[in-house]
C-alpha cells in the first residue's frame, strides 16, 4: 500500500492521459477533441514536472551546506511547453471556427457529409461542362 501511495502522481498522470486519449478518440465534436487534447498536455505537463523533483534537493544555488540540487530544466522546459500548449488550442479554436462558418456544424460526421456533398456537386459540373463540349464539337 505505500508503494501505491508513493507514486500516487504517477497514477494521476496516466489516469489524465488515458481521460484525455478516451475523449479524443470517442467524442465527435470538434471542441470536445480539442479538450481531450488539452488534458493530455496535461498530464505530460504534470509528468515532467514529477521528474524533475528531488526528495530533498535544494534551488540550484551554490551554497557549502547543501549537496543535493533539484534540476530546474523540465519546469523551464513545461513553461515553454504550456504556451506552446495554450497557442495550440487557440489555433485549434480558431480553426473550428472557421470549419463551423463553412459547414455549419462542428461534428465530424455532418463536416463529412458537407464534404462528400460537395465532392458529388463539383462532379457533377465536370460531366456536365464535358457533355456540353462534346454536343458543341
Amino acid at each position: 500500500m505505500t508503494t501505491l501511495l508513493a507514486l500516487f502522481n504517477y497514477w494521476i498522470v496516466i489516469i489524465l492521459m488515458m481521460t484525455g486519449l478516451y475523449i479524443m478518440i470517442t467524442r465527435h465534436n470538434l471542441i470536445k477533441k480539442l479538450i481531450g487534447l488539452s488534458i493530455f498536455q496535461t498530464a505530460i505537463f504534470y509528468f515532467y514536472i514529477s521528474l524533475g523533483k528531488v526528495t530533498g534537493g535544494s534551488a540550484p544555488i551554490i551554497d557549502p551546506d547543501v549537496t543535493t540540487y533539484s534540476n530546474p530544466l523540465p519546469h523551464v522546459l513545461i513553461l515553454t511547453a504550456i504556451v506552446v500548449g495554450v497557442a495550440t488550442t487557440a489555433v485549434g479554436l480558431a480553426l473550428i471556427v472557421r470549419i463551423y462558418d463553412n459547414t455549419g456544424s462542428i461534428e465530424e460526421d455532418d463536416i463529412r457529409e458537407h464534404e462528400l456533398s460537395l465532392i458529388k456537386d463539383s462532379e457533377q459540373r465536370i460531366n456536365k461542362s464535358s457533355m456540353n463540349k462534346t454536343d458543341q464539337g
